[in-house]
């Protein structure tokens, strides 16, 4: 069945741009009408672009896109191409004689999983947004999610692919909650209804994964990979509308749906971001204890299927293969 994750919130658009050789690439979450946007930045490593813009009482409160890549800070470039698509179209602030396309970007570290030389850079961003589509998300390694790996607590001889994935849920009032997360994390991903671990560092025997927190927790720890080498960053949208206050306490409650799902999360070797969108295209007045709800509801959703849905690369099974192998 097509998801439609975040594309539920009207307003909205998502495209890719995907490098398999390279096993790297970028995905662009378009507002072409803008949407007003917040911000909130955990974790020790993080890579971002025009993130103070966003905070309450700056001047700023609608962007035109969202860019999360990977490349780690190289590909914050990217958004470079971003710009150039929205300007193209006429799309940005009011700034004088010029309308100044407002993009915001995250970057995860996918260098070195096949190659350190290739990272996402203008053209990509530009492409990525050339394919962004109203009708469904493709989902797993693609996009930013291409070269993303999880589990990584034992290095990465024992990790598996991350990648991208999106969900949206409703409100009982009818206000939609989407997302979508590039999963490149240092810890874990659990079903966060069972705490079935569904990726984690591959065990001695197929079919196996390791618990990250209980290796953290012992001496083996020691043998974990480097700090900014990970990183999960991804995107909330509603289609409530809220001020730009509120938008940012959606942005900072939905790292609770991160939290949710991996495990260990927000470490110092991670640089989680995540962003939150209001397009305002609803004529519902939004509850937003509910609407907060929907959001870690969507978020952690989305995590879950960006394991499930990823496919090996670079030597680096997925979750789904290493259950197979068994077989």
């Amino acid at each position: 069945m097509t998801n439609r994750g975040i594309l539920e919130v009207a307003g909205i658009q998502i495209g890719h741009c995907t490098n398999l050789e390279g096993a790297t690439g970028c995905t662009v979450i378009l507002a072409m009408d803008g949407a007003v946007a917040g911000v909130d930045v955990r974790g020790g490593a993080p890579g971002t672009r025009e993130t103070d813009l966003l905070r309450p009482g700056n001047l700023v409160e609608k962007v035109h896109a969202v860019l999360l890549t990977g490349g780690s800070a190289f590909g914050l470039n990217a958004a470079a191409g971003v710009m150039k698509f929205l300007e193209e179209k006429g799309i940005g602030f009011e700034a004088g004689a010029v309308n100044v396309p407002v993009v915001a970007s995250a970057v995860l570290y996918d260098l070195g999983l096949v190659t350190h030389t290739v990272r996402p850079d203008t053209d990509d961003g530009y492409q990525a947004c050339v394919s962004a589509t109203e009708n469904a998300v493709e989902e797993g390694s693609v996009g930013a999610g291409t070269g993303a790996t999880v589990g990584k607590v034992l290095g990465m001889d024992r990790a598996v692919k991350g990648g991208v994935g999106a969900a949206a849920v409703r409100t009982g009032d009818g206000i939609t909650a989407g997302a979508v997360i590039a999963v490149n994390a240092f810890g874990g991903v659990a079903d966060p209804k069972t705490g079935c671990i569904l990726a984690g560092p591959r065990g001695a025997s197929p079919d196996e994964f390791l618990d990250s927190v209980e290796i953290l927790l012992s001496r083996e720890s020691r043998a974990a990979a480097p700090a900014g080498v990970n990183t999960t960053i991804g995107v909330v949208a509603t289609d409530a509308k809220l001020t730009k206050e509120q938008v940012h306490h959606l942005a900072r409650i939905s790292h609770d749906g991160l939290a949710m799902a991996i495990r260990p999360c927000h470490t110092i070797r991670d640089g989680d971001t995540m962003f939150a969108l209001a397009t305002g295209s609803s004529p519902v007045e939004a509850d937003l204890t509910a609407l907060g709800a929907a959001v870690v509801e969507a978020v952690g959703l989305s995590v879950v299927r960006a394991v499930t849905l990823a496919k090996g690369l670079g030597g680096v099974p997925s979750a789904s293969e290493w259950k197979g192998s068994r077989e």
